[in-house]
Parts: structure tokens; C-alpha cells; sequence
């Protein structure tokens, strides 16, 4: 037999036969690996890609989006502890996800399907102190049925819950796959209560900004630490607790002409730990004290003549606001107002001499659809 000649050496192995250790993208023995789970977050219409940034630059690479999602919710691929997705401010409700690949919820109750589904369950449960979830919820198409019936009561002596009668706080929807595969998915909430229900607000006003809406409104503004934030006809305060959310203020303003309105913002505000940080005035928000170009910064949750004023009341405050908006705002200010009174902001702004408009976002908020204005001051 020819004699053999030297053995190649494999690639990426040592003269020793053994890989080389630290090379990157290896995984070291006894390095722990981080599971990976599938979140979907469920966000308002027409603000997923706020969202998805927020998404992305909260987690950077731990955070993988998913070309797939339904509309009003963005969907990812997250490694690290489930904890750090309630941080998430523009998002309405956090889930997390599973596939099942079963033909029909009858399956669901095997006995492996059912235990990875507890096991679901109990993830969710585990990220609150013992005895938040109490009433288990199951919506779905079918929820009546007596599979689903049974599914519910399975489920429930499983994890230690009560089946609600109506709304729980335990949530767990379940769905045919939104990527057409076959099978079904089974979403359950982090929290007892959307995470858009924030804890500060323990004084609500009608027609009140939705948070989540107000988180990303923020988002649109720029934030950094060294502006002036003016926030005229304030109401609850939402938008200014929102702010300070994301970072400090060199200043922080709002005013209100209604006594019970800064009287609700005040206690938000103190709610959310940020009485010394914010200013709040009693003034008119078509004239105000404020100093020409002092603000960098303006945004305003208009009222929409629905709950709050009327379009003829609009007619006459929005161009004076704007005015007054406009006088207050340093050259390049950056402005972000939400309304649903659409043609008449979209007109007053077309013409106006000082504001520059530079996007308009559709949302949808309580079954109406306003527009977010995003503006700039010209003269920058």
C-alpha cells in the first residue's frame, strides 16, 4: 500500500486536534446560552414602526423583528430575561408566543402539548409575585365550545386560576398562525393589566391621551436632556410624564386653563415621582408668558371636539395656538401635536408662515383615527 501522507488538519482545529479556544462566535462549555423567546407586541394602528425602534434600540442585537406580524403589533426574536420587555413604553400589551402544530385546539389538550402550554403559562406567572394572575381568560374564535370550555378548566387546575366569567387577568389568546402555516398559536400576557395602564395614572380625565400613544408622540420629538418641553392645554399631564420617562428635561412646562385639569396633573405627576421636574401654570395656552424662541420643544394632545370642545371652539383656538406655538418656539423647534380635527389642522398648517410640516402618522385611538403632526419650526 502507497505510504500515507500527513494528515490534513481539520479547519479551525490546533496542532493539538482541539479548536481553539475564544475564537469568535463560539460558545464556550459552561457558558450559560440564553433562551430566545417569541415576543409579539400589540401596539395602536399606525405606530409599529415607532415601536420597532423602540424595539430595537431598547435591545439592539438581543432583539430580532419578525417580517411577519398583524397590523397593530410588532413581532421579535428576544434573548434575555422576559423582566426587561415591561420597560417597553410604546407598546400596549407584551405576549409571549408559542406554535403548536396540531390541526384543531382538541389537541392542545395531549398530554405533551399541554404541558409545553403550562409550562407557557407558568413562564408568564413566575415574572409577578405570587398571587397577581388569579382569573384565567382564554379568547379565541370558538371560545364557547365545549373543547375551549374544556381547555379553560384543564388549564386552570393546571396553573393554580380561576376560569373568569368575563374579562381575566391572565390572558391567553389563541389563533391560526398570521404566516399561514398550519396549526395554531397560543399568545399570553406578561401582565395582569396592559402595560399602556400605567401606574402613575391615578387621575383620569375624559378623552385622556392613551400612554402608549403619548410614549411615541415623545419618541417623535427628539428627546435630549439639555431642551426646554412646553406642553400647552396639558390636561391630565400625560405627555409630560411621558417625557421625563425617557430622560431629563432641562425644563419641563404644561399649562392648562382648567383648574381641575392641573389639579388631575398634579397628581399624576407626584404619582409618578416627578413633582421637583415639572412646572405647571394655569395659563392661557393662546398666549403665555414664555419668552420668544425659549422652547425647543413643543407637544400638545389638542382637544378634538368630541369629548373635550368643539369644532367651533377649534376653529378659533387651534390658529391661535399654533401662533402662539410658533412665537415661543426657538428656530428649528421641533413640534408634535395630535388632533382629530384633520382638515383643519392640515389647512391651518399648509399656510402657516412659521410652521414647516414634516410627517403626518395615522392612529388609531377609542375607535377614532387622529393624526400625529409632526412640525419644525422654520427660520432654523
Amino acid at each position: 500500500m502507497p505510504a500515507r501522507g500527513p494528515r490534513k488538519r481539520r479547519r479551525g482545529a490546533s496542532a493539538g486536534g482541539r479548536r481553539p479556544r475564544g475564537r469568535p462566535g463560539r460558545v464556550k462549555r459552561g457558558t450559560p446560552v440564553r433562551p430566545r423567546f417569541w415576543v409579539e407586541a400589540t401596539v395602536p394602528h399606525g405606530l409599529e414602526p415607532v415601536a420597532g425602534r423602540e424595539v430595537r434600540e431598547r435591545f439592539g442585537a438581543r432583539a430580532r423583528l419578525r417580517r411577519v406580524a398583524p397590523p397593530g403589533a410588532v413581532a421579535f426574536d428576544f434573548a434575555g430575561p422576559l423582566e426587561e420587555l415591561l420597560t417597553l413604553r410604546t407598546v400596549l400589551a407584551v405576549y409571549l408566543c408559542r406554535h403548536y402544530a396540531v390541526p384543531r385546539p382538541r389537541a392542545l389538550l395531549g398530554h405533551q402539548h399541554f404541558r409545553e402550554l403550562v409550562a407557557q403559562i407558568n413562564a408568564v406567572q413566575r415574572l409577578m409575585p405570587p398571587g397577581t394572575f388569579r382569573l384565567l381568560a382564554i379568547s379565541a374564535a370558538g371560545a364557547h365550545t365545549p373543547v375551549m370550555e374544556r381547555l379553560k378548566d384543564e388549564l386552570a387546575a393546571a396553573t393554580g386560576l380561576v376560569v373568569a366569567s368575563h374579562e381575566g387577568d391572565l390572558h391567553v389568546r389563541l389563533r391560526r398562525p398570521v404566516d399561514g402555516r398550519p396549526g395554531w398559536e397560543v399568545l399570553v400576557r406578561l401582565t395582569p393589566r396592559p402595560l399602556s395602564t400605567r401606574a402613575w395614572r391615578v387621575c383620569d380625565l375624559g378623552g385622556a391621551l392613551n400612554a402608549a400613544i403619548a410614549a411615541a408622540m415623545i419618541r417623535l420629538t427628539r428627546p435630549r436632556p439639555d431642551q426646554v418641553v412646553f406642553n400647552p392645554a396639558c390636561g391630565s399631564g400625560t405627555l409630560l410624564v411621558e417625557r421625563l420617562a425617557v430622560g431629563p428635561a432641562r425644563r419641563a412646562l404644561g399649562c392648562d386653563t382648567d383648574p381641575e385639569a392641573l389639579a388631575c396633573a398634579r397628581r399624576n405627576v407626584r404619582a409618578a415621582g416627578l413633582g421637583a421636574q415639572v412646572e405647571l401654570y394655569p395659563w392661557d395656552a393662546r398666549a403665555t408668558p414664555l419668552q420668544a424662541e425659549s422652547v425647543d420643544v413643543i407637544c400638545a394632545d389638542l382637544p378634538f371636539g368630541h369629548l373635550v370642545g368643539s369644532h367651533a371652539e377649534n376653529v378659533e383656538l387651534y390658529p391661535a395656538l399654533l401662533d402662539e406655538a410658533a412665537r415661543v418656539a426657538k428656530p428649528g423647534a421641533r413640534g408634535v401635536f395630535i388632533t382629530h380635527e384633520v382638515r383643519l389642522m392640515t389647512a391651518l398648517l399648509e399656510q402657516h408662515p412659521r410652521w414647516e410640516l414634516r410627517r403626518v402618522v395615522r392612529v388609531t385611538q377609542g375607535g377614532l383615527h387622529p393624526r400625529i403632526f409632526v412640525v419644525r419650526r422654520r427660520g432654523f
